[in-house]
């Protein structure tokens, strides 16, 4: 593990995170796992505490441009920190391997719903 590699590594998930509104987990967990050698657990719960910092920053500048919605953020913050909760409970009980494939597959469907939406479909026609 390298101090520039994991400069690189939180330049690149802060600046998708926030120009792309994904969650640096998406980035973070599997750069930890594969380029610095982490295991599952170890990658989400350094993942879940580095992004805090980012997310502050993005969320703040999105604000600035008055494009966050406070009433939906607070609501889904709130049962997010429930989820949280159930969530880091379940992966404590997780075995390493079996996480990595959830995590894997949680990216795979993800990725597939994206790609399906955005198929160009058929909009109004411009008059001109």
């Amino acid at each position: 593990m390298t101090i520039a590699g994991l400069v690189v590594v939180g330049l690149v998930a802060g600046s998708l995170s926030a120009s792309l509104g994904i969650g640096g987990g998406i980035v973070f967990v599997p750069a930890l796992v594969v380029l610095f050698g982490f295991d599952q657990h170890v990658a989400q719960g350094t993942s879940l505490a580095v992004i805090v910092p980012t997310v502050l920053v993005g969320a703040w500048v999105h604000a600035r441009a008055g494009r966050v919605v406070w009433r939906a953020a607070g609501l889904i913050g709130l049962f997010g920190v429930a989820g949280g909760l159930t969530g880091g409970w379940i992966a404590r009980w997780t075995g390493d391997t079996t996480l990595r494939r959830a995590f894997a597959v949680f990216l795979l469907i993800t990725a597939a719903y994206m790609l399906r939406s955005t198929r160009a479909r058929p909009g109004p026609r411009d008059p001109s």
